[in-house]
């Protein structure tokens, strides 16, 4: 894909979904920011700035000219083992990181199909990957929409629309600093495993890069025509990429179990 046009991108009022407005603009397109709240949307003066909650139940209005929508918007919550993950917690991580997105999907598709052209890039996350205590409920909701871009990457190839997904790990967002204290620590029999899990974060930090940088990679892959569905936008989240496609599911089921057991 050569860049122009319009790109819309969910969630751009801060963290990875900023970085790639501004490094989407920076390559040549005309780039609508979403988020929320427009009154966070200091810096990106030089782009269009509209409103989008992607769980409000009202029509989700997109350019005429769409080329490139990249499908940010989303949380982390929930850091609980599964016997005591509050469901209405698991209900609002589903209802924005898969509801939501697969509405914005559903206004997006039809102006590219007319168009016969256009990428749809949806970030998940490279936790889907891999079976992580008291993260159940938060990679439910990633790896939901994940199986939904692999049937969409089907549905849609014959009409000339790529689809990518974007798993990334560790990036220097608001997002990773939540996801530190794990809730799971105030459940009795889980204390001791997820005071481990904290303590052992240390190495996720330092792996993390910054938002422009994940964003650099991803903007990278948008404008890729051979880029394979999924994809990363990071060193630890290339590795963990590389490890799931070259292992069996009970490989990797028992590699973490090992690696849950050794907290205890």
């Amino acid at each position: 894909m050569q860049p122009g046009g319009t790109a819309l991108v969910t969630g751009a009022s801060r963290g990875i979904g900023r970085a790639v407005a501004l490094e989407l603009a920076a390559r040549g397109f005309d780039v609508v920011a979403t988020m929320r709240d427009p009154s966070d949307a200091t810096g990106l003066e030089n782009l269009t700035v509209r409103r989008l909650d992607v769980t409000d139940a009202s029509p989700i209005a997109v350019p005429d000219d769409l080329r490139v929508l990249v499908n940010n918007a989303g949380f982390q919550d929930a850091y609980y083992p599964v016997e005591a993950v509050p469901l209405e917690r698991l209900r609002a991580l589903l209802e924005t990181n898969v509801v939501g997105q697969v509405a914005v999907m559903q206004a997006a598709v039809p102006v590219m199909r007319r168009r016969r052209e256009g990428v749809i890039c949806t970030v998940t996350s490279s936790s889907v990957l891999f079976a992580s205590p008291f993260y159940g409920a938060y990679r439910a909701s990633k790896a939901a929409i994940s199986a939904i871009c692999e049937s969409l990457y089907v549905e849609l190839r014959p009409f000339g629309i790529r689809v990518v997904e974007v798993l990334p790990g560790p990036v220097d967002t608001r997002g990773l600093a939540h996801s530190s204290y794990l809730p799971a620590v105030e459940v009795p029999g889980y204390e001791e495993r997820a005071t481990a899990m904290m303590a052992g974060r240390d190495r996720v930090r330092a792996a993390m890069v910054t938002p422009a940088a994940a964003a650099a990679r991803i903007v990278d892959t948008i404008l890729d025509d051979n880029a394979p569905l999924k994809s990363s936008c990071d060193p630890m989240g290339d590795a963990m990429l590389s490890r799931w496609r070259a292992s069996s599911d009970i490989e990797l089921l028992e590699s973490a179990a090992a690696q849950y057991g050794a907290a205890r």
